[in-house]
């Protein structure tokens, strides 16, 4: 099987798309041969199997240019024609690639996890022959070519600590943009409301800014902090981790935050599936993960910006004790596991792929 796998960039140390390697890596290890037309490509560990087209350019026509040459290169040749195009989260690239695609009768997957149901990603999926998602939820257009395939989580290297985190002050800790539909803000008045009531905790907010929007909302985060006599000294906000360190600083925490606010469809955040392999609680915001973090013994969910929920369920944790903690964590494990490892991700696209092809 030989599969064109699209995306922006091949680049370990992107705070945002470096665990596309994981993805291309996962199907690799089940292809004869996988090329990735892409950007640019940076520092990476992906095997022999993958080879790379490249169409960066100083201007956007240069881009495009050198896209369609790039994309012709591979799905026009009778070498190296693919049993099948996936396109990573970008629509345009899909609607470049479908002329060519369509002529060739090379199926067009499109892999879309986010809330913004723009008209590009209308039309990419009139002309897809599958869309793929985390769940039905994940996705924001409603489409019989949906096919659900978990999230791709690495569940050999996100792996949980040997025992549960030591007592003392509630390590707690964000990952993620810093976008206002993240719910920073109600994240901090939750974090504030429950020290009033007597909480000891610490917040580490981790994330990049990658819009000039995303970098004031940083600086109003920091604001906030500054002025707020429950939050100074409790809650860091710092520079994204590194690929290769997110493993080990969810290891040494008691819980993750997710407090995003939805914007028409629910985004399951791959940061809340990473922490849960981590065997770590996750206190979240979001609607679709009622089920994912229900049944637990502990109360983990909350309304989208209902600050004192989060208060409310903060003081229960840090009341429930490591073991609790633990016990809770290591069950969400098992859940990622079996839904959402890279295996069963990869497994599935493969079986899609293949199905398509009887």
């Amino acid at each position: 099987m030989r599969i064109l796998f699209v995306t922006q960039t091949i680049d370990a140390d992107h705070p945002a798309l470096a665990q596309t390697i994981d993805l291309v890596g996962a199907l690799a290890a089940r292809s004869s041969s996988v090329t990735v037309l892409c950007d640019s490509v940076r520092r990476h560990d992906l095997p022999e199997n993958v080879d790379f087209e490249t169409f960066g350019a100083g201007t956007r026509p240069g881009r495009g240019l050198r896209f369609a040459r790039a994309a012709g290169a591979v799905v026009l040749s009778r070498r190296r024609r693919p049993d099948a195009v996936l396109v990573h989260m970008v629509p345009l690239f899909l609607l470049l690639l479908a002329p060519l695609a369509k002529a060739a009768r090379v199926p067009l997957l499109l892999w879309y996890t986010h809330w913004n149901a723009s008209r590009s990603l209308r039309l990419a999926t009139r002309l897809a022959d599958t869309v793929l998602s985390v769940d039905r939820r994940s996705f924001p257009l409603e489409t019989p070519k949906l096919r659900a395939t978990g999230h791709a989580i690495d569940v050999e290297r996100f792996t949980p600590a040997d025992g549960a985190v030591a007592g003392g002050a509630l390590r707690l800790l964000a990952l993620g943009r810093m976008a206002r539909w993240k719910g920073y803000e109600t994240m901090l008045e939750g974090l504030r409301l429950a020290v009033d009531s007597g909480l000891d905790a610490e917040l580490e907010l981790r994330g990049p800014a990658l819009s000039a929007d995303e970098r004031a909302h940083a600086e109003e985060l920091k604001e906030i902090v500054a002025h707020s006599q429950q939050l100074h000294g409790r809650v860091r906000i710092e520079q994204p981790l590194a690929r290769e360190e997110i493993p080990a600083r969810l290891r040494q925490v008691d819980a993750l935050l997710s407090a995003t606010q939805p914007q028409g469809s629910e985004t399951l955040d791959k940061v809340v599936y990473e922490a849960a392999s981590c065997g770590v609680p996750v206190v979240a915001s979001n609607a679709a993960l009622e089920e994912f973090l229900g049944g637990l013994g502990l109360e983990l969910r909350f309304a989208p910006r209902d600050a004192d929920a989060l208060a409310r369920i903060l003081l229960e944790l840090e009341s429930a004790g490591p073991e609790a903690r633990r016990a809770a964590g290591l069950e969400l494990r098992r859940r990622v596991v079996a839904q959402h490892s890279l295996d069963s991700w990869a497994d599935g696209v493969v079986r899609i792929v293949a199905e398509g092809s009887e």
